[in-house]
């Protein structure tokens, strides 16, 4: 990320935010043709992108009850866009992105309860889940009791996801440390940084909202294992795997129990995550694994219930564009939305331009009228009438 000390950056459209979020709209704009720079104050990515889990979602987890919901329909084409992108077969071309896994496996514990929500998430599904032959079960699944599935969600690395935006873009993603910058249009993309960057200029903080979690690690002895174990309407927990160092495996564990674990102190959560472990994934042998925990915040549009958006949202107000993607598979629908936005302004500013002109071959023709009057009037002594003509309105400028 560069540098430019306190020089000014100018440009039509400025991005502030480095997360998922900011860079996808960057690269979308700068393919269209718009002069376009990111602003990120700390590493790309920090904060929620990095932390997520990298799974490119394609509505399984909202469905598990059976019903079709709104985020469902939006977030159903997603892994579709991501896969192609992450093959070099669609801009942005993403195929320096380390994948992880190439989907996700879905399992039960056995009850009456989780079969049922197993059932339910193959309805209506776009890639519906397919059934895996036990000689194929993951290691960490041999001991399970029922089916094993798996469905076409990715899971991503997403360091190197804001690297590989980081090397298309380079030269236009800065660090915002002592820098001034000036736009056409502001585009804040920084999730809980809109907050502030909102209340800088005066605009409503009461658009965003915060959904927290107490999420799990485990490091050890682990097999490698990517997918959700199926208890409820939402999954009991979902485990993603990464190396760290010193080549051990590390699950990151989400779902049910980080959302549950947002009232647990750490030890509670660690006792509480080892339970849910030999639970969900029989045969598990914990000996020796280090569990830990870590809390995030999930930054959203505010939808009032304090439940989670059912899809992208956008703010525009004047030339300040506020945008939040709910879900890291999302992005790409963010960036269509934002520049079908941007498409419309740009239309809207011609139709002015071309109002303008209109006016002013108007006004020119009536003042071609007064001059001719006065003209008439200074031969009778008549006094010139000067009239004041209104400023523009001034341009957006603040210091990051």
């Amino acid at each position: 990320m560069a540098s430019v000390g306190n020089e000014t950056i100018r440009a039509d459209v400025l991005i502030l935010g480095g997360g998922i979020a900011g860079v996808w709209i960057l690269d979308e704009v700068r393919r269209a043709g718009i002069d376009a720079v990111l602003l990120e104050k700390r590493a790309l990515g920090d904060g929620q992108t990095v932390a997520s889990q990298g799974i490119i979602h394609g509505g399984l987890k909202y469905m598990f009850d059976g019903h079709v919901s709104t985020s469902v329909k939006a977030i159903a084409e997603m892994p579709v866009i991501w896969r192609e992108c992450l093959g070099g077969k669609r801009e942005p071309n993403l195929s320096e992105t380390a994948v992880r896994s190439d989907c996700c496996y879905l399992w039960g514990t056995g009850s009456i309860k989780s079969r049922v929500f197993m059932a339910g998430s193959t309805i209506a599904l776009r890639d519906a889940p397919e059934a895996v032959e036990r000689e194929d079960w993951p290691v960490a699944l041999r001991e399970v009791k029922g089916k094993v599935m798996k469905v076409p969600e990715q899971v991503i690395d997403t360091v190197s996801l804001m690297r590989n935006f980081s090397k298309r873009n380079r030269g236009r993603i800065f660090s915002s440390a002592n820098i001034d910058a000036k736009a056409g249009f502001y585009i804040f993309a920084a999730g809980e940084g809109n907050a502030e960057l909102r209340k800088g200029l005066g605009l409503s903080e009461n658009v965003m909202q915060r959904r927290p979690l107490h999420m799990v690690m485990a490091r050890g002895n682990l097999p490698e294992l990517f997918g959700h174990c199926v208890g409820g309407a939402k999954p009991r927990i979902t485990v993603t795997t990464a190396r760290d160092a010193g080549g051990r495996n590390v699950w990151q564990i989400g779902g049910q129990i980080a959302e549950d674990g947002v009232k647990m102190s750490v030890a509670e959560l660690v006792k509480h995550a080892a339970n849910e472990l030999e639970e969900c994934v029989p045969g598990l042998r914990l000996k020796g694994v280090e569990i830990s925990t870590y809390r995030i915040d999930r930054a959203e549009a505010a939808t009032g219930t304090g439940q989670r958006p059912e899809d992208v949202h956008i703010l525009k107000e004047g030339n300040v564009m506020t945008v939040f993607p709910t879900k890291l598979a999302l992005a790409p629908r963010l960036a269509q939305r934002v520049m079908e936005e941007l498409k419309l302004e740009d239309r809207e500013s011609k139709i002015e331009d071309r109002n303008g002109d209109r006016r002013s071959k108007i006004a020119m023709a009536q003042c071609r009228r007064l001059q001719n009057r006065r003209g008439r009037r200074r031969r009778n002594g008549s006094p010139r009438v000067r009239k004041n003509r209104p400023e523009g309105e001034p341009d957006l400028l603040w210091r990051i």
